[in-house]
């Protein structure tokens, strides 16, 4: 599961709450949570929280995340995602290891990674690649 050190309180930077909508591109280096509307883009270097009521039609790129709540946009992740039962994804998922709730909506092409590096040229070797379209 997530490193506890990296997911605690002190791990997170901003938490975008439940009435709060935003739009645009969204950086930053420590953690996320999102409770509320994201239009654009997400890119953080540490862990991203997306809550069972949060609406983010973005692409999104994490080095650890949970998704509740609905993502539109392609998700890439270097280490961990766990989606849960609540979660619905529509969009490619492309990360290390994936953990999907029953219960979860996802709608599109998840390609896990694993920590297989291909040292020819510094990118990630594909482990295994699925086609996932499974229902409530």
């Amino acid at each position: 599961m997530f490193n506890k050190n990296s997911v605690g309180k002190d791990g997170i930077e901003t938490v975008i709450g439940p009435s709060v909508k935003l739009e645009g591109n969204f950086v930053c280096q420590g953690g996320i949570v999102i409770e509320g509307e994201l239009k654009g883009s997400v890119k953080t270097a540490g862990y991203l929280e997306v809550g069972e009521r949060a609406n983010v039609t973005a692409d999104v790129a994490a080095k650890e995340a949970r998704v509740g709540g609905e993502v539109r946009g392609n998700i890439r992740i270097d280490g961990y995602l766990e989606v849960t039962s609540s979660a619905k994804l529509f969009g490619d998922i492309e990360a290390a290891f994936v953990s999907i709730a029953r219960g979860a909506v996802v709608k599109g092409k998840c390609s896990i990674l694993g920590e297989a590096k291909n040292t020819k040229n510094g990118t990630p070797k594909i482990k295994e690649e699925t086609a996932v379209n499974s229902h409530d």
